[in-house]
C-alpha cells in the first residue's frame, strides 16, 4: 500500500511525456492567424508584424486569415471551433471579451471557455477627431458647441456596440452632451464622409487618420489615453481637458482555440512577447499609435474581466443591442 504514491507518481509523469514531447517539437507546420476585420486596421497591422516576425523565429510561415464581420464575431466562431493544438491563433480584441457579451442577447462563441488567453499584443487609443468646419479647436471647445447645440452634432462609427461608438458614447455620457450616432457597416465609407463633411466627429485609431490630420483635411482634439501618449506629445488627453478620469482604450492580443494545452499556450505567449520586444518593431508600432504590451497569459486573462465589467456598464447605459 505505501508504494502506490509512488506508483501514481510514475504513471503521471510517463503520461505527461508526450504533452512535452509535442510541446517541444512545436510548431511542426504552419499557424494560421484569425484577424476579425480587413486588412489595413490596427488589428490587422498588429497580426501581421507578429506573424511575419514569428515566421522567422520560429522557422514555419504565420498566415495571417481575414475574417471581417459581425464586429470580429465571425472570425471568434471560427477559432473557437478548431482544433485546440496551437496551430491556429486569433486577434481577440475588447469586442470579443468585453463589449459583444453584453450587446447580444446569444453570441455564437463562449467568450469564457472558447478561447486560450496567450497574451495582450497592444493598446490602442483613439484620438478625436473633427470636421474643420466645427468650430472646435479641442474639447473644451468640442463640449461648449455640443452644449450649445443639443443633438445637431453628429459622430461616426464603423457599427453599433463597436469599441469606436461605445468610446464615443462614453464620452457623451460623462461630458453630458446629446449627440447623434451616425452608424456606418464598416470603416471604409467613413473617412470620405467625414473629410466631405457629411460626419463632423469620431473616435478613430491614430494610423487611419493622422495621415489626413497632417494633410489638414481633419482636426484632432485629443486623445483617449489616461496619459499622452509617448509618439503623440502634442495630443493632449480628454481627462486633462476637463472630462476628469476619462479613458478610452481598445486593444488587442493573441488567442487560441480552448483546451489548448498550457505547454503550447507557453511557447506560443514566449514567441509573441520575443517580438514585441524587438525595439524597430516597438518603434514601429508606437509610431502607429499601438503601444506594445506583451503580458503573461495570466495577467492578459486578468485584464479582459476587468475591462467586461467597464465596458458592459457602458453598453447598458447607451442602450446599444444587436440582435
Amino acid at each position: 500500500m505505501k508504494r502506490k504514491p509512488m506508483f501514481l507518481l510514475i504513471l503521471f509523469c510517463l503520461a505527461s511525456v508526450p504533452a512535452v514531447a509535442i510541446a517541444q517539437a512545436f510548431p511542426t507546420k504552419s499557424i494560421r492567424f484569425l484577424v476579425g476585420f480587413a486588412p489595413g486596421g490596427s488589428t490587422d497591422i498588429l497580426a501581421r508584424i507578429i506573424a511575419q516576425e514569428m515566421s522567422k523565429n520560429i522557422g514555419q510561415q504565420v498566415v495571417v486569415d481575414n475574417r471581417p464581420g459581425a464586429g470580429g464575431n465571425i472570425a471568434a466562431e471560427a477559432a473557437t471551433k478548431a482544433q485546440p493544438d496551437g496551430y491556429t491563433l486569433f486577434a481577440c480584441t475588447t469586442g470579443v471579451f468585453a463589449i459583444q457579451p453584453f450587446l447580444y442577447s446569444k453570441l455564437p462563441y463562449d467568450p469564457e471557455k472558447g478561447f486560450a488567453h496567450i497574451t495582450q499584443t497592444g493598446s490602442l487609443p483613439y484620438i478625436v477627431v473633427t470636421h474643420p468646419s466645427l468650430p472646435a479647436k479641442n474639447i473644451r471647445e468640442f463640449i461648449a458647441v455640443a452644449k450649445a447645440r443639443p443633438g445637431e452634432i453628429n459622430y461616426a462609427s464603423s457599427g453599433i456596440g463597436t469599441a469606436s461608438h461605445l468610446s464615443a458614447a462614453y464620452f457623451a455620457s460623462v461630458a453630458g452632451l446629446k449627440l447623434t450616432h451616425v452608424p456606418y457597416k464598416g470603416s471604409g465609407q467613413i473617412m470620405g464622409d467625414l473629410i466631405g463633411g457629411q460626419v463632423v466627429m469620431l473616435f478613430d485609431q491614430p494610423v487611419s487618420s493622422m495621415p489626413h490630420v497632417k494633410a489638414g483635411k481633419l482636426r484632432v482634439l485629443g486623445i483617449s489615453s489616461g496619459k499622452r501618449f509617448v509618439t503623440m506629445q502634442d495630443i493632449p488627453t480628454i481627462a486633462e481637458q476637463g472630462v476628469a478620469g476619462f479613458e478610452a482604450i481598445s486593444w488587442a492580443g493573441a488567442c487560441a482555440p480552448g483546451g489548448t494545452p498550457k505547454l503550447i499556450v507557453d511557447r506560443l505567449y514566449n514567441e509573441i512577447a520575443k517580438v514585441l520586444k524587438v525595439p524597430d518593431i516597438r518603434e514601429r508600432l508606437l509610431r502607429d499609435g499601438i503601444e506594445p504590451i506583451g503580458s503573461t497569459p495570466e495577467q492578459f486573462m486578468e485584464h479582459t474581466k476587468k475591462e467586461a465589467v467597464k465596458w458592459g456598464k457602458v453598453v447598458k447605459d447607451s442602450g446599444a443591442r444587436v440582435d
